[in-house]
């Protein structure tokens, strides 16, 4: 008799702890889509030093080209169709770009011009590098400043995830201890 006060209690209990999980998914979008919420723009790697290179990855564009430009960039970006689907194209940071983010404004070749934009970030090169290998390891983290080696602790999506798992543990307590307390029949 117990126990449909008890499903009651569990359904309403996953129910406000999802409802405002989808709403903080929704709203933790990404800032690097455009008017096509499908077509995103990858930055690999998302920080470069004046003189390196980035590769730009775009998803689901609807032309074979694309264009790409910003200002830390030495010329236009170019994309062309990726072994794997999607488009690639390579850029050059402008040896004399200023650090700090920079956008990136992607133009698609389709019919309906599709844009989207993305960022990259210009790293100081005048920042103190290791000049010889450390031979205890751990040489490539000596070019991160406590600035840049600051985490933030969990986003939204951790916390979707971590009350979603706090339900489900909550409603399988809720119907273990029900069953516990019928008495058995034989």
């Amino acid at each position: 008799m117990r126990s449909i006060p008890l499903t009651f209690c569990v359904v309403a209990a996953v129910a406000v702890t999802l409802v405002p999980a989808s709403a903080a998914l929704a709203e933790s979008g990404s800032d690097q889509t455009g008017s096509d919420s499908r077509t995103t723009l990858s930055v690999t790697p998302p920080s470069a030093a004046p003189g390196g290179d980035v590769a730009l990855r775009l998803d689901a564009c609807g032309g074979k080209e694309a264009k790409g430009n910003s200002d830390a960039f030495v010329s236009e970006a170019r994309f062309s169709p990726a072994a794997d689907g999607g488009l690639f194209a390579q850029a050059r940071i402008s040896s004399d770009a200023s650090p700090g983010d920079h956008d990136i404004q992607i133009v698609c070749t389709d019919d309906k011009g599709t844009k989207t934009s993305g960022r990259v970030t210009v790293i100081d090169r005048d920042r103190a590098t290791p000049l010889a290998p450390v031979s205890a390891g751990g040489g490539g983290t000596a070019v991160l400043t406590d600035k840049e080696a600051h985490q933030d602790g969990p986003g939204a999506v951790h916390v979707v995830i971590g009350l979603a798992l706090a339900a489900v543990a909550a409603a399988a307590v809720g119907f273990r201890s029900v069953r516990r307390r019928r008495p058995a029949e034989d």
